[in-house]
């Protein structure tokens, strides 16, 4: 009886905590390294001690005959919560360390509008320079500029409706320039990421380029590339 119960209750502790760290830490009760490493780490102990328990549970006859149903509850739902983690850090492990991602490596749109906006995050405004083109290169070497036949005109009204119907929230849009700011804010723990999208025209073609970097966190896990294609294939879409 008591086993079963450990059992669940580390589990079902496990999803809580799991998915407590975002809004925890938009609400200000944690900082992020607990809210995101802390609750990660926390949630494996305790997902894997309750499907550990369960299995326990399930390997005893007398245990078993008790209830066999909680305990299968609590292995799967203590397996599923740790298998997140895992799964988190597997993702860590297999992108580049970075969190600022650009289609032209040597020429980087610049934020202007969105600068003073991140003049309090941990992460500036300014590109990293070398090392993290270098990063960027091996981890995503086909990402780069989407080229269109449309005049730049048409490309910069898509590109606006597409940063619309994307959900990010406008921060300038400079026809004269080609230039579109935008910040992208995440559903779970609310993080803030900032884009820039550079249009003008080069033989002949409208080219666009887009740069997509986070205010916090050392490592994206793959968002910003994963923005930016997003952002180009539904441009694409638009225009062609």
């Amino acid at each position: 009886m008591i086993l079963r119960r450990l059992a669940f209750a580390a589990s079902l502790l496990a999803l809580v905590l799991l998915l407590a760290g975002g809004p925890g830490y938009r609400l200000g009760l944690w900082e992020l390294g607990f809210g995101l490493l802390g609750v990660l780490r926390y949630a494996l102990y305790l997902g894997a001690a309750g499907a550990l328990l369960a299995v326990i549970g399930l390997l005893v006859p007398k245990i078993r005959r008790q209830g066999a149903g909680v305990l299968i509850v609590a292995l799967v739902l203590g397996v599923s919560v740790a298998l997140v983690p895992i799964g988190v850090r597997q993702a860590a492990e297999s992108k580049p360390f970075i969190h600022d991602i650009t289609t032209d490596l040597d020429d980087p749109p610049e934020f202007v509008a969105v600068a003073p906006l991140r003049a309090d995050a941990p992460n500036p405004a300014s590109y990293g320079g070398d090392e993290v083109a270098r990063q960027q290169r091996e981890g995503y070497p086909d990402l780069g500029p989407a080229r269109f036949a449309a005049s730049m005109a048409d490309v910069f009204n898509a590109a606006l409706e597409t940063v619309d119907a994307m959900g990010w929230e406008r921060v300038a849009a400079e026809r004269s320039e080609g230039r579109i700011e935008a910040t992208d804010t995440t559903f779970w723990y609310g993080f803030k990421d900032d884009v820039v999208i550079r249009i003008g025209r080069e033989d002949g073609r409208t080219r666009v380029d887009v740069r997509s970097k986070s205010r916090v966190g050392g490592s994206d896990l793959g968002k910003n590339a994963q923005r930016i294609e997003a952002f180009l294939d539904a441009l694409a879409s638009r225009v062609d």
